[in-house]
């Protein structure tokens, strides 16, 4: 029993390891496509593109480890949760497949580059907003009836999961926002730096409305942060919150280009794990634990085996891309 929790545990781990590594590397790509009509010049937006062309769709491998390896290791939460966010998952599909094709359609024409321009920059709104809501219709619990979902259609919409949609595409501009301070130079860093002072308020807002609205929805969210002795290991995280912003916003004032984006990723981590806290140890919150959704420990076994391989080398090959594309990028260099 002992080894087949841990297990359990383990997988859960992973998936959750998988996932937040998708909103990071993907995040600041969906924040530049969120960000793209505040630079209307051609340059700007060819420099934009660049400096994640030879990264973009590497990110999405880690969207598919995390959906398949949910689906793998815990089938039962997989099934009652797919139903339950069909609509923001089909929204969230077809603005990738929008930003994926206008991403590289819109060096290859002239005449219909605005359009591109636009799917790119729709595309990534409208998957940025759809990731948000479904965290939120997941967050605010999903109606669970004989081990499957017995909600409606409608059921993902709510002021909390537009909450949560909005506060997603202000923590992916913010992301955008810092990665052009971290790639760029000239005026376009320098709008960069502006728009993050901006983005990096309206995130605290959107952490504080959020972090406020969550433990409203059920009685063991607000034990899990506010009960005795639980506070003493929760408000460590609103605490680091804080002195990260003001890290931040210390670096953004000094012009310390290579900072202010990590600092942001510390940001999402810390919220992340915020998450974690409220969610553990259900993976459909309030009905369905991980040991409960888990699959059988022999198939958790064999798949470890090949996730024991896998994510090594997706590490070491992003890592290898990143450090080869590594330094700025000028208007008058680049991948394409």
């Amino acid at each position: 029993m002992t080894a087949s929790i841990d297990l359990t545990t383990l997988w859960a781990f992973i998936i959750a390891f998988a996932v937040f590594v998708y909103v990071v590397m993907d995040g600041f790509d969906l924040g530049l496509g969120i960000l793209f009509p505040l630079f209307p010049a051609k340059e700007d937006r060819d420099v934009i593109t660049n400096t994640v062309a030879p990264v973009w769709d590497g990110n999405e491998t880690w969207l598919v480890l995390g959906g398949g390896g949910l689906m793998a290791a815990f089938p039962l939460a997989y099934a009652i949760l797919l139903p339950a966010i069909y609509t923001p998952l089909i929204a969230m599909l077809v603005g990738l497949i929008f930003r994926g094709v206008a991403f590289e359609f819109r060096w290859r024409t002239r005449n219909s580059r605005a359009l591109w321009d636009l799917a790119f920059s729709g595309g990534s709104w409208i998957a940025a907003l759809a990731q948000g809501i479904a965290l939120g219709a997941i967050l605010q619990g999903v109606h669970v009836e004989h081990r499957q979902y017995a909600g409606g259609w409608w059921d993902w919409l709510s002021p909390f999961s537009i909450l949560t949609g909005v506060a997603l595409v202000v923590g992916y501009a913010l992301l955008g926002a810092t990665w052009l301070i971290l790639k760029t130079e000239g005026e376009l860093r320098d709008q960069a730096y502006r728009l993050s002072w901006y983005l990096l308020f309206a995130m605290l807002i959107a952490i504080g409305a959020v972090s406020l609205a969550t433990p409203l929805l059920t009685i063991q969210y607000a034990q899990r942060w506010f009960s005795w002795p639980a506070i003493v290991l929760t408000a460590p995280v609103p605490l680091a919150v804080i002195a990260v912003a003001v890290l931040l916003m210390k670096n953004l004032a000094e012009r310390r280009d290579s900072w202010p984006f990590v600092l942001s990723l510390l940001l999402f981590l810390l919220s992340y794990a915020g998450l974690g806290i409220s969610m553990y140890p259900y993976i459909v919150p309030q009905s369905v634990t991980i040991w409960q959704a888990a699959a059988p420990e022999r198939s958790q076994l064999f798949m470890l085996v090949g996730v024991a391989v896998l994510i090594p080398l997706i590490l070491a090959y992003t890592g290898w891309a990143y450090w080869v594309f590594r330094g700025k990028v000028r208007a008058d260099s680049g991948y394409h």
